[in-house]
Parts: C-alpha cells; structure tokens; sequence
C-alpha cells in the first residue's frame, strides 16, 4: 500500500543524537580523532578580558574555520549558514541542535584582532606538525621547496598604476592600504611600488601566467619533508620570484628555531638555481643543493655573457672581449 508521511514535525519531544548521524567514515571523525585543541584556551588567556560577557569559544571559531578550508568554504557568511544546516558539521563543532552558530562578522573581528595578534594560526600549524613528528612521519633528512600561485580577490579592471596613486586621499583609507603602506619605507615608496596595483589588496602582485591572462595574486611558498610529504612550513608572499625564493631562507631557519631540524639536502626547480641562493645553502646552512643551477650564457640585452670570458691561464685571469682582464675586487 501507499505509505504517508507522518508529519511529525510540530512534536514537543524528540529523541534525537547527532552522534548517530554522522557515518563513521566521514572525514570529520577522521580528522576529530586527530585535532587535539585542549592547550589552546590558555595559549590566548592573555589575548582576552578577564571581565565582561564570556566570549564565543575560541576553539568553536577554529573548528568551523577548519571545516571551511576542508570543504572549501571561502566565504565566512556562507560557512555560518553550512554549518547552521549541516548535521555532521555541527557535530565536529560541538554544537547541539539548538545551539547559535556564530556570526560571520564574528570571524573578521577575530581574524584581525586577537588571531592575528597572538600568531594563533601559526602555533596551531606548529601544534598540528609536532604530533606529525612524534608519529614518525617527519624524517628530516631532505626538504623540498615550491610555490603556489594564488589568485587574490581584487579585480584586473580596477588596478592603478603605482606612481599615479594619491595615498594621501581620505578615501584610501582603508585597512589593507594601511597595512601595505605601513611595511614600506616612506624614503622608497616610489621605488617599490609595482607598475600595476590594487587598491583592494595592495599587497598582491600582478603577474602573469604562461598562456593566461594577467592578474593579481599571491604566492604560497611550501617547504615539504620528502618522506611522507608533510608540510614544514608555509609563508605567504606577493607573486614574484625574488620574494619566492627568499621566503625559503626564512622558512628553513623557522623550522630550525622551532623544531631545532635542518634538512641535509633541499630539493627545488631552476627558480631557486640562484647564485645567492646556492651559496646561503652551501656555505652558511651547510645543506646540499638539489637544485638546477639557474643558466643566464643566453643575454637578449647588450650584455655579455659568460661564453664572451676566455680564460688566460698564463695570467691566471679571464679576459673579455676587449682584452681586458677580469678581476674580482
């Protein structure tokens, strides 16, 4: 016969476990079984009032924030309302049924607040890598280094040219351009401003991918234990390669402050072939390069290369073209 829905919803009562729910392969009991946020409330005691109304749950805030980036959940509005919705992440969050989630705005606050002012993210990546090691899964030995283009969320039809912006406009105002002006020395500035800018997130990098149009964006620098792949560290810098390959130095000598581990070997593409570069991992780091030595013979300006150089061996010295002896000073 036909079955009927009951239509139970307007029942005062009900018997109802979140618990039974969520499958047991779902990958927020995986990911449960491993977060471990008990140390986290007194690491930002000190970021927090000791009077007034109690706050909403640090360790609510990260775990929704992790469920954002697992799911991929860019917006923080949007994550509020998945997790108003979604049984399972309600569970990971530790809410019940009729708990309040969080207000989106609430995320912001904190996020340029006390998240930013206490480095939460970072001790928590640092908390997160030394259970990877107490597991065995960090050797050590070698590390390898890369970049990631990120595009950042500002228009191509909006940027300026640097040398054309009026910082002094009230209207400029804004925390991203405080920020950006903040970080570079006013005898500079017109240095190192970029042919193009946004002023949405100044501190993006306009850059063009091979075959693609141009756009503003970032990149993540990522230093990876080859052993299992786990990430080391991670730095965030504006899509240039300078800036890529100086973020390794800090990384590198990050881990070796926090974790007291410096690989013996460094495995990268030609972009890190360098000559600086090589010689900070050979004689200051005493690390052996797995590195393509980056090849500058082929010039398309008026320079020489260093096919143009012959060696004098009767003088000990190269010559150039000329005639005229090389020398280091």
């Amino acid at each position: 016969m036909m079955g009927q829905l009951p239509g139970g919803q307007q029942r005062l009562f009900y018997s109802f476990n979140l618990e039974d729910h969520v499958p047991a392969q779902h990958l927020l009991r995986s990911i449960d079984q491993c977060l471990d946020l008990s140390d986290l409330r007194a690491y930002l005691a000190d970021f927090y009032s000791p009077i007034g109304r109690p706050s909403i749950d640090p360790e609510l805030m990260v775990r929704m924030l992790v469920v954002g980036y697992c799911y991929g959940i860019r917006s923080e509005r949007r994550l509020c309302e998945e997790v108003h919705l979604n049984l399972a992440y309600r569970w990971f969050c530790r809410l019940g049924l009729e708990d309040e989630v969080p207000n989106h705005s609430t995320f912001s606050k904190n996020r340029h607040g006390r998240f930013r002012d206490s480095g939460l993210f970072r001790w928590l990546f640092n908390e997160v890598l030394r259970r990877c090691m107490a597991a065995g899964l960090v050797k050590g030995e070698g590390f390898a280094v890369d970049a990631s283009i990120i595009k950042a969320d500002a228009s191509r039809q909006r940027g300026l040219v640097g040398d054309e912006v009026d910082w002094s406009d009230p209207k400029l105002s804004s925390r991203a351009v405080r920020e950006y002006l903040a970080a570079l020395d006013e005898e500079v500035l017109a240095e190192a401003l970029p042919k193009k800018i946004s002023l949405t997130d100044p501190q993006s990098r306009w850059t063009a991918a091979p075959g693609g149009p141009a756009y503003f964006a970032y990149s993540t620098n990522y230093l990876i234990d080859t052993e299992h792949g786990v990430i080391m560290d991670v730095e965030a810098t504006p899509a240039h390669r300078t800036a890529e390959v100086d973020s390794t130095r800090t990384m590198v000598e990050r881990v070796e402050t926090q974790f007291d581990l410096t690989p013996e070997r460094l495995i990268g593409d030609t972009a890190y072939g360098t000559a600086p570069m090589l010689a900070w991992m050979v004689e200051e780091k005493n690390i052996e390069p797995h590195v393509p030595v980056w090849d500058k013979t082929e010039r398309k300006d008026a320079s020489l290369s260093s096919n143009d150089f012959h060696w004098n061996p009767e003088a000990n010295e190269y010559h150039c073209p000329t005639g005229k002896p090389l020398r280091s000073e």
